[in-house]
């Protein structure tokens, strides 16, 4: 493997050295809003997700309807032919359009996805540098929410957009 794909960036060095990866803890956020619940991830107060961590991603604004993620595409990602595979990026969207819903739950609802579609327009490169992810809640209703998210590089060149169907769902005891 040439040097230009060799790991750019220590795992280690994507994240501050107290940020916190785990599950949420139920018992703890189960009499907060999703948006809250959001705000404390952000801050630090609420783990950040497992996936994040591995895949060189967070969260980093939220509002109501509405939720931002940033993240560096690296050669850990790469793809046979050597571009970053579309897995990741449709990883990228699937939390920002998932976490455009999470921000309107209620406390003590949850959701899951239902099903979701991406469209890669271009390709992602380890030296594409940060990425932005943004997405927004377009419907919210009692039991089904939908999203939409672009994905794009600092400058603004869109490299990928898709939407999502969430089920919202009463949380299950902690």
């Amino acid at each position: 493997m040439s040097d230009q794909y060799s790991q750019s960036t220590a795992k280690s060095q994507r994240f501050p050295e107290a940020r916190r990866f785990d599950t949420l803890p139920l018992a703890e956020i189960k009499g907060m809003d999703g948006l809250s619940q959001l705000k404390a991830m952000i801050a630090g107060d609420l783990p950040a997700p497992p996936i994040g961590r591995s895949l060189g991603f967070l969260l980093s604004e939220a509002n109501s309807g509405h939720a931002i993620f940033r993240g560096t595409p690296s050669a850990d990602f790469l793809n046979p032919l050597g571009t970053v595979h579309g897995g990741w990026a449709a990883t990228l969207l699937d939390s920002a359009l998932g976490c455009a819903v999470h921000s309107t739950l209620k406390a003590g609802e949850a959701y899951t996805t239902v099903e979701f579609k991406v469209n890669l327009v271009r390709p992602i490169m380890p030296d594409t540098g940060e990425v932005v992810c943004e997405g927004r809640v377009v419907h919210r209703g009692g039991r089904v929410a939908t999203s939409d998210a672009t994905l794009k590089t600092s400058a603004g060149k869109l490299l990928a957009h898709g939407t999502e169907t969430c089920i919202i769902f009463p949380m299950q005891p902690a």
